[in-house]
C-alpha cells in the first residue's frame, strides 16, 4: 500500500523523530500538536527536544518540504499516534490523550485510512480508541464490526527505543505489530517497512500492548533488585559497586546498576497499566515498583543524615550547610525529566533545607519551573563540588569525565558509582 501523507499526531520524545525519520524517506508527513510553541519551532527547522542529530534531521526535512506542524488535524493516508499515557493518583493509566488525539483526527478520516496507536497503554486501549472513532464516524466502518473488511484500518505498534539513540533504534529495532485483523497488521507493516530495518512482527492488538508492558516490567524488577540490593549493602557495610562487579563475574548473572530511583514515562509508568488491570495476579511487579518508587525517599534520608552528622561534628548549623544535587534527568544525557527521581530528590532536600541547596543539570539551558519555584538555582559542576554535602544522581558523560577531589570535611553520596568507576 502506498501512503501519500502520513499524520504523526504528537511530536514529543517518540512523535517528532518518528516524524523525521519518516520524512527523510522523502514521505509526505503532517505533524500535528496542541502545543503551538512546538509546532512554531518545528516549521522554523527546529527542535524543542534533546535528542542526538534529531535537530539536523528536522532541519532538512522541513528545508525541503517533506515535514510541517500544524495544531489542527489535517487528512493524510496514515495516522501514528504518539501522545503521552500517563497515570491518576491512584496509578489508574489516563487515557484522556489517547481520546482527544482520537476525537481530533475523526473528522478528517476518510475510507482506507490507518490509524495506529504507537502510545504505551493498557490492555485494550487501541479497542477503546476504535470505538471512539466509530462514535464520532459512524459512516465509517470498523475492524471491531467488519473485521478485515472495514473502512479504517486500527493497529498498535508500540516503540520501544532508548532516549538518546532514538533515531538509530526506531530503524534498526524489531519493530511488534498489532492489528485488530490480519488486513489491519498487514497494512500497518507495510508502513513500518518504508523505515524499519529490523523485523516487523506480526501479533493481535491486545498481544503488542501487552508486550510493550512486559518489557518494561522485565527491566522494572531487575532494576528493583540492583536497588534492593544497594540499600541491604548499605545497612552491611559492603561496597554494592565492587560487589556487584564481582557477582557479575559469574556467567549466569547479570545485575544492574542501581541508582536513586526509576523515572522516565516507560520503566516507571508502564507497570502500572499491568497492576491496576490484574491486581491480585501480579504481585512481583508491585513489589518491584514499590521498591523503586521507595528509593528517593532513602536518598533524601542519607542526605538528611550527612546534614545532621555534619551540624555535630564542626559546629555548623543544619541551616548553614550547602547541598549539591549532581544531575536532574531521569537518565544520563538527556533533557527530560518526566518522572524523574533526580528531581523530585532535589525538590525534597529543598523543602527540608530552603535556600541550601543548589543544583547541576549541563543538558539544559534554563532552569524548569519547578527549580525556579523552589528556589534552587543552577550552578555549574565546579562550583557545586565545592558544597558541603554532594549527591551525585545522574551519570551524564560530562559528570564521569570530570575529577573530582573532596576534602575530608565534605559529605558525598554517590547513587550512580561514578567515583567507583575511577577506583
Amino acid at each position: 500500500m502506498t501512503f501519500g501523507t502520513i499524520a504523526v499526531v504528537g511530536l514529543g520524545y517518540i512523535g517528532l523523530p518518528t516524524a523525521a525519520v519518516l520524512a527523510s524517506r522523502k514521505r509526505k508527513v503532517i505533524g500535528i500538536d496542541v502545543n503551538a510553541h512546538a509546532v512554531e519551532t518545528i516549521n522554523r527547522g527546529e527542535v524543542h527536544i534533546v535528542e542526538p542529530d534529531l535537530d539536523m534531521l528536522v532541519h532538512a526535512a522541513v528545508t525541503e518540504g517533506y515535514l510541517r506542524a500544524t495544531t489542527v488535524a489535517e487528512p493524510a493516508d496514515a495516522f501514528l499516534i504518539a501522545v503521552p499515557t500517563p497515570f491518576n493518583a491512584n496509578h489508574e493509566p489516563d487515557l484522556s490523550y489517547i481520546e482527544s488525539a482520537s476525537k481530533a483526527i475523526a473528522p478528517v478520516l476518510k475510507a482506507g485510512n490507518l490509524v495506529i496507536l504507537e502510545s504505551t497503554s493498557p490492555v485494550g486501549a487501541t479497542e477503546r480508541m476504535a470505538a471512539w472513532l466509530a462514535q464520532a464516524r459512524p459512516d465509517l466502518s470498523f475492524p471491531q464490526t467488519a473485521g478485515g473488511l472495514s473502512d479504517i484500518r486500527i493497529a498498535h505498534c508500540p516503540e520501544r527505543v532508548l532516549p538518546g539513540r532514538v533515531l538509530s533504534e526506531l530503524v534498526h529495532n524489531d519493530r511488534v505489530i498489532g492489528g485488530m485483523s490480519p488486513r489491519c497488521s498487514e497494512v500497518a507493516a507495510s508502513l513500518y517497512k518504508t523505515f524499519v530495518k529490523g523485523e516487523c512482527v506480526i501479533t493481535d492488538a491486545r498481544t503488542a500492548e501487552m508486550c510493550k508492558l512486559t518489557e518494561n516490567s522485565f527491566r522494572d524488577v531487575n532494576i528493583a533488585f540492583a536497588n534492593e540490593l544497594s540499600i541491604i549493602c548499605d545497612k552491611l557495610q559492603v561496597d554494592v559497586w565492587e560487589l556487584i562487579r564481582l557477582a557479575n563475574r559469574h556467567p549466569r548473572v547479570d545485575i544492574l546498576q542501581p541508582g536513586p530511583g526509576v523515572g522516565g514515562h516507560c520503566i516507571a509508568v508502564d507497570p502500572w497499566f499491568i497492576i491496576s488491570q490484574v491486581p491480585m495476579q501480579s504481585r512481583l511487579i508491585r513489589t518491584a515498583r514499590e521498591v523503586n518508587d521507595s528509593k528517593p525517599a532513602w536518598v533524601v534520608n542519607k542526605v538528611k543524615a550527612m546534614v545532621e552528622q555534619l551540624s555535630g561534628s564542626n559546629n555548623a548549623t543544619g541551616n548553614s550547610i550547602k547541598i549539591a544535587c549532581i544531575g536532574l534527568t531521569f537518565k544520563a544525557d538527556i533533557d527530560d525529566f518526566r518522572e524523574s527521581p533526580a528531581l523530585a530528590i532535589t525538590l525534597e532536600l529543598a523543602r527540608f533545607y530552603p535556600s541550601q541547596v543548589v543544583a547541576v543539570e549541563p543538558n539544559i539551558k534554563l532552569a524548569p519551573p519547578e527549580l525556579i519555584e523552589a528556589n534552587i538555582p543552577l550552578v555549574e559542576l565546579v562550583d557545586a563540588i565545592e558544597a558541603e554535602v554532594v549527591v551525585l544522581l545522574v551519570d551524564h558523560k560530562n559528570i564521569q569525565l570530570s575529577s573530582f577531589e573532596f576534602r575530608a570535611e565534605q559529605r558525598v553520596l554517590d547513587t550512580r558509582g561514578i567515583l567507583a568507576l575511577k577506583n
